[in-house]
């Protein structure tokens, strides 16, 4: 049976409510309102659709207008709480990232793997390290982040390589790694090691450590990292004082899993 082309949907795609979606996801940090026209504008709609779309929205609850300015409501995250509240992560690792916060006195999260991109779905932000600010649905390219190098290193190579060849692979400073080949040398370090170390690759000052959550299954489902500041901690510093807490965490998780 030939592929089904992405351009042209099959029969089973409901096109009003990816419309739906587009409209969801037009709003952000720079768009948190926006006229009717300036919503078509963004998602490719007619004025038409998107109006239709967006008093749907309102009808629901999920939007709301003034002053002819459509914004999102707090109802709309009971979208994102319905993926968290069903994911064991949510409950599980919350008391472990505390204690390693605790005991690093720096940010820990927690995120997963959707595209080519890191998903942040937990976080204790203890103090700005990043110009990027970053909060639960916040997302990073997974190439050049610490905890999107152990998710990467997880994936099977066939798909390793689907990812990376989706990803924007840029510089973003003199210290990021952008060849192809190196970047898979340093994802097979990862998978030897059990951790990700960058340092600088994303944004200048930056450096952080991850280790992998693991299912029962032996997959690897989630990353957990902790992020600190180049000017306080060289690299081997940072692994004696994150890694090891960072271990234990992630083991303790690891072994809920297994429970559940």
């Amino acid at each position: 049976m030939a592929e089904q082309d992405p351009q042209q949907p099959s029969d089973s795609y409901v096109q009003s409510f990816a419309r739906g979606l587009s409209v969801i996801r037009a709003f952000g940090p720079d768009r948190s309102q926006m006229t009717l026209s300036e919503v078509a504008a963004v998602t490719g709609l007619t004025r038409a659709g998107a109006r239709r779309i967006l008093l749907t929205l309102e009808h629901l609850g999920y939007v709301t207008v003034l002053d002819r300015k459509f914004a999102l409501t707090p109802r709309i995250l009971e979208l994102g709480y319905a993926y968290l509240s069903g994911t064991p992560l949510w409950n599980l690792a919350l008391p472990y990232m505390e204690e390693v916060a605790e005991q690093t006195r720096e940010s820990c999260s927690v995120s997963v793997l959707e595209g080519a991109d890191i998903v942040y779905i937990l976080r204790l932000s203890t103090h700005k390290v990043m110009t990027i600010n970053l909060a639960v649905g916040s997302r990073l390219p997974a190439w050049v982040t610490s905890m999107g190098r152990v998710l990467l290193a997880g994936l099977p190579e066939a798909e390793l390589d689907r990812v990376l060849a989706m990803s924007q692979i840029q510089a973003y400073t003199a210290e990021t790694v952008t060849d192809i080949a190196e970047i898979k040398r340093v994802l097979a370090g990862v998978r030897a090691d059990g951790y990700a170390c960058v340092a600088q690759e994303l944004e200048p000052g930056l450096q952080s450590v991850a280790v992998p959550i693991i299912d029962r299954s032996g997959r690897v489902i989630a990353a957990m990292n902790v992020s600190g500041h180049a000017n306080r901690f060289s690299r081997e510093a940072m692994l004696a004082a994150f890694l090891p807490p960072l271990r234990r965490a992630a083991d303790q998780i690891n072994h809920a899993l297994l429970r559940r």
